[in-house]
């Protein structure tokens, strides 16, 4: 009988490849995880540092690294991330060669309140808790402030944040009892009543208006009120 090699040889091709695959998926397997590298996007690691990010990274009780990579669960890794109050977002990514990176995306707050409790409002309007690595540079939010509705200190907060005008000068915002809104600038000891929040660009122009020609008129440290609540006109009260 005729031996047909060219079969032979196709068939131990076939075998030796399905070996190799094998093998190295086994070993691909068994790899040990080197340490995940972690990345923060924005303004680097202000309020969760790069050890609080490795203690969340943590899988079946132990920490990701030396762990076989087919026991990663990236999505576990993510919501464990995001169960932190300062982390906004989180993105967990693995390289073929086992290595786990963390993309770091932490709130910003825009305000701090300081009543009988103390947090920050983030860009979002939402309630942020203090950290114990980092204290932003905010306006302070005093008065009658509740943590369950932040919309009207949200608004105010983030038209400072936008203004260049407003984010040099106002260090607080105070909510009275009826919902409206005064500022103090910083080193100036006149109160600015801006009242309700209808109008406010209006209002905050007139504001503008109203320190220019005071500041060069040289009567900035003459009041004690500036009322804005009227959107034709700013009333000042004089010490």
């Amino acid at each position: 009988m005729r031996v047909n090699y060219n079969y032979i040889k196709i068939f131990g091709l076939l075998a030796l490849v399905v070996f190799l695959c094998a093998f190295s998926s086994e070993r691909n397997a068994k790899r040990k995880l080197p340490t995940p590298e972690i990345k923060f996007i924005g303004d680097d690691n202000l309020f969760v540092t790069h050890e609080t990010v490795s203690k969340l990274l943590i899988v079946n009780e132990g920490t990701v690294t030396n762990k076989p990579k087919e026991i990663i669960d990236l999505n576990e890794l993510e919501t464990a991330l995001k169960s932190n109050q300062m982390i906004k977002n989180a993105q967990v990514f693995m390289s073929v060669n086992g290595l786990i990176t963390a993309e770091i995306e932490q709130r910003k707050p825009i305000a701090r309140v300081r009543t009988s409790a103390s947090y920050y409002i983030d860009d979002e309007g939402h309630f942020m808790p203090l950290s114990h690595n980092y204290t932003a540079r905010v306006p302070l939010v005093t008065g009658a402030v509740d943590k369950n509705n932040l919309q009207n200190i949200y608004q105010v907060a983030k038209k400072v944040q936008e203004d260049d005008f407003l984010l040099v000068h106002v260090v607080e915002i105070h909510q009275n009892n009826d919902k409206t809104i005064d500022l103090k600038f910083r080193n100036q000891e006149f109160t600015i009543h801006l009242g309700n929040l209808e109008l406010l660009d209006k209002k905050i122009n007139n504001l503008k208006a109203f320190y220019v020609k005071a500041k060069k008129d040289n009567l900035l440290d003459d009041y004690q009120l500036v009322n804005l609540k009227f959107d034709q006109q700013v009333i000042c009260s004089k010490k």
